[in-house]
């Protein structure tokens, strides 16, 4: 098993489908999706030894995440590059914790992931991820094509994170009429001449599909003998999960850790976030569980409960970021528990794609049960977190964190097991929502106070994949 800082041997990537060639970090960071459809994992997983987990108690955010990634990075980046890269992300953030802990009452916390830009935890992975797009593609003088698929919260940080870079353009799509006013206006009114937004008719997973059907386009894909360079800024990007994993370590760290287990509770729609902490886990991290917690669109909880994995319809929520049916992480992690066989993983996708079902293996479900759990958690439920959290603590939750914590609060854990829940948003990106269970109505911080005085400009498509692939033919630079 490769082992933290041997700074020996560097750090190769694998598809879970088995056939496309194994990448270093800096070939997974620009590649995004993998050439036979599957997703990068690291080969093995790096660990660090409870002592050495130990050692990074007190260690600011920016240098936990240097320790913490360092690894993942060997032989495409320097521990200075990393530091240099890490300083100027977090930077940006508004509180200098850049992932604060809050505590409710003496077992339940949360974790405020969106002190970042675009208020959103999406900011945490993607303000890295930009400066990793910009210091690869200055090595090769190459342009980059980033296409990607929001239900809310990736768009607006992924466009913050790369507007005005040079060699990148970016097209985000997004299902119109199925974000919030905040989140439409956080990536419409990025006036950058690299920014392209597309409305789409249908659903996140309408758009997600055209996404990586992209990515095997032959006539688009670089990859596969096309024109552009494509690459993903969702959390189909390795990269962004890897960022990810720190504050897993940040939190249980101030929780006691190693010597101390923590639990954390996770609202999940495309399964990153989750996986970031399952890989935290598969490094050392002692944690207790982790609790999926979904929508009425319940896929994963039908899936860790039931092993059954089948996709119906979206149904839309007051919790938009969470209405998906197909989580695109979950393969990484069935891949994982099924002995990191890629022809098996392949065969699995292959039967889900065609009939959108498919039931999980023994072992996948066994491996899962060690360290999941989920709930799934209607509107009223999130209702009543909201209110309870507003009443009980004067803390006011967004709906997705407020799914999170609800599922936290009636997990079962024994009382000395810490819970932290995710915040995943600011409630001010919701404000509807949370004024309708708490009677108030969250105000957006001074930083993006204007939002609602900016200008808008996006396109409106059909969901078809020949309009998207036609304009992204039209205003995208062909790869050198």
């Amino acid at each position: 098993m490769r082992h933290a800082f041997n700074g020996a041997v560097a750090m190769k990537y694998i598809s879970t489908r088995g056939s496309a060639p194994a990448l270093d970090f800096e070939g997974v960071t620009l590649a995004g999706l993998a050439s036979d459809g599957g997703l990068y994992v690291p080969e093995s997983w790096p660990q660090f030894s409870e002592h050495e987990i130990a050692e990074m108690s007190g260690l600011s955010y920016v240098e936990l995440a240097v320790r913490v990634m360092t690894p993942f990075v060997e032989g495409s980046l320097t521990v200075e590059e990393l530091r240099d890269l890490c300083t100027r992300a977090y930077g940006r953030f508004s509180h200098q914790a850049v992932t604060p802990l809050v505590q409710m009452d003496q077992q339940q916390w949360i974790l405020e992931l969106f002190h970042g830009p675009t208020l959103a935890f999406k900011d945490v992975a993607l303000q890295l991820l930009g400066r990793l797009f910009e210091h690869f593609l200055a090595k090769s003088d190459d342009h980059l094509t980033i296409v990607g698929a929001t239900s809310g919260d990736t768009g607006s940080a992924a466009i913050d994170a790369v507007a005005g870079r040079e060699r990148v353009d970016i097209f985000m799509l997004h299902p119109k009429g199925r974000v919030s006013d905040v989140q439409r206006r956080q990536m419409t009114t990025v006036r950058a001449p690299n920014v392209h937004n597309l409305a789409i008719e249908g659903s996140f997973d309408d758009a997600q599909a055209m996404v990586k059907r992209m990515f095997n386009d032959d006539a688009m894909a670089a990859s596969r003998g096309g024109k552009y360079r494509i690459s993903a800024v969702n959390s189909i990007n390795w990269a962004r999960l890897m960022a990810q994993v720190v504050y897993y370590f940040a939190a249980a760290l101030q929780m006691g850790a190693p010597r101390r287990k923590v639990a954390f509770s996770v609202p999940t729609g495309n399964f990153g976030d989750v996986f970031a902490g399952y890989v935290a886990a598969k490094m050392g991290l002692p944690i207790e569980r982790l609790i999926v917690a979904t929508n009425v669109n319940d896929i994963l909880h039908r899936a860790l409960t039931a092993g059954d994995y089948s996709a119906g319809g979206v149904t839309p929520t007051a919790s938009p970021s969470m209405d998906i049916q197909v989580s695109s992480n979950f393969e990484r992690l069935l891949f994982d528990l099924g002995g990191r066989d890629g022809a098996a993983m392949a065969e699995q996708m292959r039967g889900f794609e065609t009939t959108r079902a498919m039931q999980l293996t023994n072992a996948q479900r066994a491996g899962a049960a060690g360290l999941f759990s989920s709930a799934r958690v209607d509107q009223a439920q999130m209702a009543q977190a909201m209110t309870w959290a507003n009443e009980k603590c004067g803390y006011v939750l967004d709906p997705h964190t407020a799914i999170g914590f609800h599922a936290a609060r009636h997990a079962g854990l024994d009382a000395s097991t810490p819970v932290i829940t995710l915040a995943t948003a600011h409630p001010a990106k919701f404000p509807d929502a949370v004024e309708r269970s708490t009677g108030l109505r969250p105000y957006l911080p001074m930083r993006v106070g204007d939002l609602f005085e900016r200008t808008e400009a996006f396109e409106e498509l059909p969901g078809t994949y020949d309009a998207v692939a036609q304009y992204v033919s039209r205003h995208a630079v062909p790869s050198a």
